[in-house]
């Protein structure tokens, strides 16, 4: 097995899912952590995906300050005019995020909408990373030929090749790890358009952090490539711009 020594997961989610009824709470993600081996990570509010922006984004913020982790906020797509002004607000704050989280699916807002055209303008004009939830067949299109750097967290290993085909194209492409469980998957990712595509992303604590963590871990992948898809790929966004 590969040396677990850096792991970062790019996709963790705090708060109340109010399609399941399950909540998550920073103290629960850190057990899952501690068992996993991860070191920290990406952290989002459910409430800022589902109801109330402002305040969610505050409680990621502080989650994450208070764990040393990284904030993702998050914009709604439903409201656009609410999304244009919370993001001139997050980006004027000190720390400004080098992240912001978009949940087209749960927000029922289509990749053809106006809103959702308009949204990642706006954020690749503001040198954001995006982290994109949802069909990379249905949502990968409308990021091609703006120099978006975009994280699918959905990529799910049945439409790999869907992923290759966008991200051998552009270079801002990449993907989490979460459903790439198939045979040889993450391989294929990295031998097609190289392992800093690739980010360790757990869903955490939502889905099986252990199964996704072991499944990098066990990878063919060399062990260079495993450190730089368990964590180097996700500093490297997280870094400011020189």
């Amino acid at each position: 097995m590969n040396d677990p020594a850096h792991l970062l997961d790019c996709d963790v989610l705090v708060g109340h899912d109010v399609t399941t009824g399950r909540w998550s709470r920073p103290d629960a993600v850190q057990d899952v952590f501690k068992a996993t081996g991860i070191s920290g990570g990406v952290v989002s509010s459910l409430r800022a995906v589902h109801f109330d922006v402002p305040t969610g984004n505050d409680e990621a913020r502080q989650v994450a300050d208070s764990n040393g982790w990284s904030a993702g906020p998050v914009l709604d797509l439903r409201d656009v005019l609410g999304a244009e002004r919370e993001l001139e607000r997050i980006l004027a704050q000190p720390d400004r995020p080098r992240t912001v989280r978009l949940a087209p699916t749960a927000q029922g807002v289509e990749p053809g909408f106006p809103s959702f055209d308009h949204v990642v303008r706006l954020l690749v004009e503001a040198d954001l990373t995006i982290f994109v939830e949802g069909d990379v067949r249905k949502i990968g299109t409308p990021f091609r030929g703006l120099g978006a750097r975009v994280v699918f967290l959905d990529t799910h290993f049945y439409h790999l090749g869907d992923f290759i085909v966008l991200a051998r194209a552009e270079s801002g492409f990449h993907t989490s790890t979460r459903m790439l469980t198939g045979p040889d998957s993450l391989e294929i990712v990295a031998a097609e358009v190289g392992a800093e595509r690739l980010l360790l992303g757990c869903r955490t604590p939502f889905h099986e952090t252990h199964s996704v963590v072991r499944r990098l871990l066990t990878s063919k992948l060399t062990p260079a490539e495993v450190a730089q898809a368990g964590s180097k790929s996700l500093t490297n966004l997280l870094e400011p711009a020189c």
